[in-house]
């Protein structure tokens, strides 16, 4: 385990220390780490916020969150105890230079490497990095974490990335994508890149088609005038969808470096195929949710949201038919679809196999012989190969039957906990490793690509599909999958 620890102890400060993300999230994850003895005896962790409270009191509200969002089993006052050594916190107005002072007055440059996560939106980012340079508090070797989104489009994405740069070099700049840091994601790369059962047959002569689904069960939890502005396209698609096409499609890297892997993923964004005007109604859909019901419970229609306004043509439903132009993928669709208000919380990667050339099985048993891998990343990750196999009977002949091999990472160990994606992301930025992190050109690209996209239904003037809360999107998603003879994955 201890090969594991970082190299050297970290000053850690996370900005934005009293929102939601950090109490829910973050502070969970490093107790996590703590407690597997995954940082460093000298590494401190300090909250900053606006906030005018004491570190008492931080800590306190800290514990509260802690205790909430961590298993019952998982914690004790005896690791707790030690956790809140470390803890301290620097009350800093983002926008007043002179605050800033308290961090450079504590950070110690000479011990500790100094990484810092803002946990604040992106229009306070260039600030926090003015400040922190003017305040003397920055070395060569300080590092930066930046939570999505990085901007609204392609312009608003560069002018982040340029104001960050200022201050820091892209190697020590690590943008999070939470879906990267899941365990069944980064299974993929072993499924692929470790097995050649898998690996031999990862393209367009042995795989029909992919789909990726990304589906909650939640609305816009309070969030309407900000998520207006956003939508499911770039609150999804633009970041954690394509970030999963690219971790199927990728060709196997040179050497697992940071840059060996992001250098595949790029090549994928840039080898996607634009989605335009004119093929847009065989392509893209979206939907918004009205009023229906989510596992027995009535929710009210977007637009009757807490906070809605009439007349609003924001999506929460996008299903989109794209492809890869590159040999590995040539004729292979890949279906992508997320949405709010779906009937189940779920995240899942399906690859359907081609059948065999030459069926002679009884023909009507045909439709059922399908082979494929189900990658599933939440509720229970696993990952599940559906394989046909002949029914046990004496009296039904040669009578196919779909059957799962099942790899359930819960079921493996029960005493045994899968990490959060965030400790993982967190763990790889304290050591340094930027393998999970997305890099700029990613960002741009993946922006340049949902740009087109975006800009084609605006000339469109594409109009939203209601469906109603508790289904699967507009109908139109069906016959965007339906029209080329298959189904989604259900």
């Amino acid at each position: 385990m201890t090969t594991h620890i970082p190299d050297c102890p970290s000053d850690f400060l996370l900005f934005g220390a009293k929102g939601d993300l950090s109490m829910r999230k973050l502070f969970p994850a490093l107790y996590h780490l703590h407690k597997e003895g995954l940082l460093d005896p000298a590494t401190r962790i300090t909250g900053v916020a606006r906030v005018e409270e004491s570190s008492e009191q931080f800590i306190a509200s800290v514990k509260a969150s802690v205790k909430q969002f961590v298993p019952e089993n998982q914690f004790n006052e005896k690791t707790w105890g030690a956790f809140s050594e470390r803890l301290h916190y620097l009350k800093v107005d983002f926008s007043k230079a002179k605050d800033f002072s308290v961090i450079s007055d504590f950070v110690d440059h000479e011990s500790r490497v100094m990484v810092n996560y803002l946990a604040t939106p992106p229009a306070v980012y260039g600030d926090i990095c003015k400040h922190l340079k003017a305040a003397n508090a920055l070395a060569e070797s300080t590092r930066i974490i930046l939570e999505k989104p990085i901007g609204h489009d392609l312009e608003s994405s560069k002018v982040i990335n340029d104001t960050v740069s200022q201050y820091f070099a892209e190697e020590r700049i690590y943008r999070i994508d939470h879906y990267l840091g899941k365990e069944t994601v980064q299974n993929l790369i072993a499924l692929r890149f470790a097995n050649n059962l898998f690996g031999a047959q990862w393209n367009q002569n042995f795989i029909d088609h992919v789909q990726i689904t990304v589906a909650e069960t939640v609305g816009i939890e309070g969030r309407w005038s900000y998520y207006d502005k956003v939508g499911q396209m770039r609150d999804m698609v633009q970041n954690h969808l394509l970030q999963l096409l690219c971790m199927v499609a990728m060709d196997p890297p040179s050497q697992l470096t940071a840059d060996g892997i992001r250098d595949e993923k790029l090549k994928v964004l840039r080898a996607l195929r634009p989605i335009t005007q004119e093929k847009l109604a065989k392509n893209a859909v979206r939907g918004q949710y009205t009023a229906g019901a989510v596992r027995g419970t009535s929710c009210p229609g977007y637009l009757d949201e807490d906070g809605g306004k009439g007349g609003s043509n924001t999506e929460t439903f996008v299903a989109l038919r794209t492809k890869i132009d590159n040999w590995r993928w040539a004729g292979v669709p890949f279906y992508l679809r997320t949405g709010k208000r779906m009937p189940q919380k779920m995240s899942e990667i399906v690859i359907f196999y081609r059948n065999q050339p030459h069926y002679i099985f009884d023909p009507k048993q045909k439709a059922m012989v399908h082979n494929k891998l189900v990658i599933r990343l939440q509720p229970d990750e696993g990952i599940k190969l559906q394989v046909v196999t002949k029914e046990q009977s004496l009296d039904r002949g040669m009578a196919l039957q779909s059957r799962a091999l099942n790899l359930n990472f819960s079921d493996d160990d029960k005493d045994r906990r899968i990490p959060d994606a965030y400790e993982r992301l967190l763990l790889e930025a304290l050591k340094g490793n930027q393998s999970l992190f997305v890099r700029r050109d990613e960002i741009e690209a993946s922006w340049t690509w949902c740009d087109k996209l975006m800009q084609a239904w605006d000339e469109s003037h594409d109009e939203v599909k209601g469906y109603s809360a508790g289904t699967w999107g507009p109908i139109g998603s069906i016959a965007l999958i339906e029209r080329d003879g298959r189904s989604w994955h259900e």
